[in-house]
C-alpha cells in the first residue's frame, strides 16, 4: 500500500512541476469540487436559502459561488432577516473555504507561475525563435568567433544549444558581447544528439546550423558525426520543404577533417538541398594568417570592426618571376596547430619564381626524428615525388643534412618537381646550435629568403618566452614572429602596440663603417613584428568571398561550350547577375565534396596570385587598381604555371598519387581513356610538371585569363 501511495504522490508532484497550464487545470478542478461541496452543504443545512435567492432574484446555483468569492457575503447574510442557525454556520464554512481558495491559492499559483516562468527562462527551457535564426549546437571557446561572424548582420538572431548551465554560459559570453548583442542571443539547455530537442529548435526553418560540441571532450568528432546523421533523419521525416541553407560541422582531429574533404560520407546533406562544410579551427587559423591576413580581438564593446592586420609572409613587395628569394616558414613545435597551418601553407603559397626557389616549410622539434616519420607517412604520396630534408642539431656531432624521399618505383626523372619542400630539424629551440641556425636565416631575410617564424608549442607561456628571446638578428631584420596564444591576444597585441606608441615611426640605426664614416638605416622597435595567433575565441572566420569565387570557377568549367574554352566574357556580362549566381549555385550543389574543395583552394589563392601580379606590374602590394584589368600573354602563362603547381600539391595532399609507368596515359596513349578513369581510384595522370601536360595547359591558361572577371564579380 505504501508503494502505491508513493506512486500517487510522485504522479501528483510531477503534474504540479509541469507547465502553467497543468497548474491552472488542477486549480480549476479544485474550484469545481469546492463549488459542488458548497452547494451540497447548503442543501443539507435545512435552511431556506432558496427564499433568499428568490428575494434577491439570484439563480440558486449562484449563491454557493457567491459565498465562495465575495468577502462581503456573510455581512449581507447577517443583515438579511431570516438568515440564522444552520444557514449562518454553513455559509461561514463556505466563506472560509472560499477565502483560502481565492485569496490564497490563486495568488500563490499566479506568483509561482511567474517565478517558474523566470526560472525556465534562466534555465534555457523556453523556446522563442521559429524561423530565420542561426543555430549553434554545443559550446567551446571558438563559439564567440562564430557568433561574431553571424552578428555582422545586426538583425540576426542566434540560438545557442548547450548542456552547460545557461547562467554560466551567459557570463562567459558577456565578456565578448555587449548587452545589446546579447538581446539577439537565445540560450537553450539541451544536448545536440537529442532528437526530441530538434522540434523545439525549429531546425527545419533555421538559416544555418553550426555543430560545435566541446573540443575538450573525448569522442568529440564521433558525437558530431552522430549529430549530423540524426539531424538528417529528422529533416527527412518532415513534409516541409524548408531546409537550413548550410550545416557547418567542427572537427577536432585533422585526419577526420581531411576525410570529410574528400569523401561523400554525408551525401544525404546534399540530397536534402543543404551544403555541408567541415571545419577545423587550426586550418581556419591558417586562412586568417595567409588569405584574410586579419584576426578579430574581443572585448565587450560590441564593435564589429575591432580587427588587426597580419603581415604577408611573402613580403610586402610580393614575388616576381625573376625573384631569387624563397618564402620560408619556420614552425617551432609539431603540434596539431603547427601541422595544420603548415599543410594549408603548402596548399596556398605558390609563386611565379618556382623554377628558381621553392617555398620551404621547416619544423623544429626535439622529437623531429619521430615526428617526420608520422608526417611523411600521413602524406605519403606527396613525399613519393618530393624529397624532404632532415638535420640533427640535438648533440655536438657534426650536423649533416640529408635529403630523403619515400620508397617508390618512380624513376628519378619523375620526382622533385613540386614548388614546395619540407625540412625537419631535430633540436631544442633554446640550444645554441638551433639559435645559430635561426640567426643565419634571419640575416638572409629580405635578401635570399622571406622568413616568418611560428612559435606553436602547446604551452603558450613557453611560446611567449621564445618570442621575447629570439636572436638579435630576428628583431634587427624585422622578421615576423607569430606567437601562439590559446586564450587571449591581449598580451602580445598590447606589447606590440606599446612599442609602436613609444616609437611611432622607424628609428635611425647608426653604425660606423671601416672607413670611419657614419652609416644610418631605419629600424623598427624591438617587438614591432610580433603577432598573436591560435586564440580559441577567434578560431572561426567565415570567408563568403572565397566561396563565391569558388562557385564562379566551377561555373566556368561546368558551362564550357567547347574543350578548354570558357564562355566569352561579354556573354557572361550580358547575363542578369541574379540569374548567373542562381546557375552557379545550382552547379555548385551538383559537385562532389573533393571537387568543391579543389575549387575552394583555387579561390583561396586568388589573393596571393594577385599579389604576384601586382609585383610583376610594378604596383604597390595594396594597389587594387589593376586587379580587374586583362592579363598580358606572359602574365597568363605565369599564372597558369602557378595554378598547376598549386593543383599538384593539392591533389597529393588530398590523397591522390602520381601514376606509375604502367598507369600513365601519356606513356600509353592507345589506352589513354581507360587509364584516365583511374582518377576514381585517386590516381591522377596530370600530377606532373606543367611542361609535360597536354591540352590541360590551355585550360589552366583559360582560367588565368578569367581572374579579372572573377575578381570583378566578387568585389565588395
Amino acid at each position: 500500500m505504501k508503494r502505491s501511495t508513493n506512486k500517487i504522490k510522485l504522479s501528483f508532484d510531477r503534474l504540479l512541476s509541469k507547465s502553467l497550464l497543468e497548474q491552472f487545470a488542477i486549480l480549476g478542478i479544485v474550484l469545481v469540487v469546492v463549488f459542488l461541496l458548497s452547494w451540497l452543504f447548503l442543501h443539507l443545512s435545512g435552511c431556506r436559502w432558496e427564499d433568499f435567492c428568490n428575494q434577491r432574484h439570484l439563480p440558486e446555483w449562484l449563491l454557493p459561488l457567491y459565498l465562495l468569492i465575495d468577502t462581503n457575503a456573510l455581512n449581507n447574510l447577517y443583515t438579511h432577516d431570516g438568515v440564522h442557525g444552520w444557514a449562518l454556520i454553513v455559509s461561514s464554512i463556505i466563506y472560509v473555504i472560499g477565502l483560502f481558495i481565492f485569496n490564497g491559492m490563486i495568488i500563490s499559483v499566479l506568483t509561482n507561475a511567474l517565478e517558474r516562468r523566470v526560472e525556465k527562462h534562466r534555465e534555457g527551457h523556453i523556446h522563442y525563435l521559429r524561423s530565420g535564426h542561426h543555430v549553434i549546437m554545443g559550446y567551446d571557446d571558438m563559439v564567440p568567433s562564430i557568433i561574431s561572424n553571424i552578428f555582422k548582420d545586426e538583425s540576426a538572431y542566434v540560438l545557442l544549444l548547450s548542456s552547460m548551465h545557461p547562467a554560466e554560459l551567459r557570463e562567459k559570453l558577456l565578456k565578448s558581447f555587449s548587452r545589446k548583442q546579447m538581446d539577439h542571443l537565445i540560450i537553450n539547455y539541451g544536448h545536440r544528439t537529442s532528437v526530441d530537442t530538434y522540434k523545439n529548435l525549429h531546425l527545419e526553418s533555421a538559416e544555418q546550423i553550426f555543430i560545435v560540441g566541446s573540443l575538450s571532450r573525448p569522442a568529440h568528432d564521433a558525437i558530431n558525426v552522430e549529430c549530423i546523421d540524426r539531424i538528417c533523419r529528422y529533416l527527412k521525416q518532415l513534409s516541409a520543404t524548408a531546409r537550413p541553407r548550410r550545416i557547418t560541422c567542427v572537427f577536432k582531429d585533422l585526419d577526420t577533417y581531411a576525410a570529410f574533404k574528400t569523401s561523400e560520407i554525408f551525401g544525404q546533406v546534399r540530397e536534402l538541398g543543404m551544403e555541408f562544410i567541415p571545419y577545423n579551427s587550426h586550418t581556419g587559423w591558417a586562412k586568417q594568417l595567409f588569405i584574410k591576413r586579419k584576426y578579430r580581438g574581443f572585448d565587450n564593446s560590441g564593435s564589429p570592426e575591432q580587427t588587426y592586420d597580419y603581415p604577408a609572409v611573402y613580403g610586402e613587395k610580393g614575388i616576381t618571376p625573376d625573384d631569387k628569394k624563397y618564402v620560408h616558414l619556420v614552425f617551432v613545435g609539431t603540434t596539431n596547430l603547427a601541422v595544420a597551418v603548415a599543410m594549408e601553407a603548402a596548399h596556398l603559397l605558390h609563386f611565379p619564381n618556382a623554377d628558381k626557389a621553392r617555398t620551404r616549410i621547416t619544423f623544429i622539434d626535439i622529437n623531429a626524428d619521430k615526428e617526420k616519420d608520422e608526417f611523411t607517412t600521413r602524406n605519403r604520396h606527396f613525399f613519393e615525388v618530393q624529397p624532404y630534408s632532415y638535420l640533427d642539431l640535438s648533440d655536438d656531432t657534426i650536423p649533416r643534412r640529408t635529403q630523403i624521399v619515400r620508397p617508390t618505383n618512380l624513376p628519378a626523372s619523375e620526382i622533385n618537381f613540386l614548388d614546395v619542400e619540407f625540412e625537419f630539424i631535430k633540436g631544442n629551440v633554446f640550444s645554441r646550435r638551433v639559435q645559430d641556425e635561426i640567426s643565419r636565416w634571419a640575416s638572409l631575410h629580405g635578401k635570399e629568403q622571406q622568413l616568418s617564424i611560428f612559435l606553436a608549442l602547446a604551452d603558450q607561456r613557453q611560446n611567449f618566452v621564445m618570442g621575447m628571446n629570439m636572436p638579435d638578428e630576428v628583431y634587427d631584420n624585422e622578421v615576423p614572429i607569430f606567437i601562439r596564444q590559446d586564450r587571449s591576444d591581449n598580451f602580445v597585441t598590447n606589447l606590440r602596440a606599446a612599442d609602436h606608441r613609444e616609437v611611432p615611426e622607424k628609428m635611425n640605426y647608426s653604425t660606423v663603417t671601416d672607413e670611419g664614416s657614419l652609416k644610418q638605416t631605419k629600424r623598427q622597435a624591438r617587438y614591432a613584428n610580433i603577432y598573436p595567433f591560435g586564440m580559441n575565441a577567434s578560431a572561426y572566420s567565415e570567408d563568403e568571398q572565397s566561396l563565391q569565387r569558388a562557385k564562379l570557377i566551377n561555373y566556368l568549367y561546368a558551362t564550357m561550350p567547347s574543350a578548354n574554352k570558357f564562355q566569352e566574357i561579354f556573354a557572361l556580362d550580358a547575363m542578369p547577375e541574379d540569374k548567373l549566381w542562381a546557375e552557379a549555385d545550382k552547379e555548385w550543389r551538383k559537385l562532389s565534396v573533393a571537387n568543391k574543395w579543389s575549387n575552394l583552394y583555387n579561390a583561396y589563392t586568388m589573393q596571393i596570385k594577385l599579389a604576384s601580379l601586382r609585383a610583376m606590374r610594378g604596383r604597390p602590394h595594396d594597389d587594387r587598381s589593376l586587379d580587374t584589368s586583362p592579363l598580358e600573354d606572359n602574365e597568363t602563362e605565369t599564372m597558369a604555371r602557378i595554378e598547376h603547381n598549386r593543383w599538384n600539391v593539392e591533389k597529393l595532399l588530398m590523397g591522390f598519387r602520381k601514376p606509375r609507368s604502367n598507369e600513365d596515359k601519356y606513356a600509353h596513349s592507345d589506352y589513354a581513356d581507360e587509364l584516365a578513369n583511374n582518377k576514381l581510384l585517386f590516381i591522377h595522370h596530370d600530377i606532373r610538371p606543367f611542361d609535360e601536360l597536354d591540352d590541360i595547359q590551355e585550360l589552366d591558361k583559360e582560367l588565368s585569363r578569367y581572374i579579372p572577371w572573377i575578381m570583378k564579380m566578387t568585389e565588395k
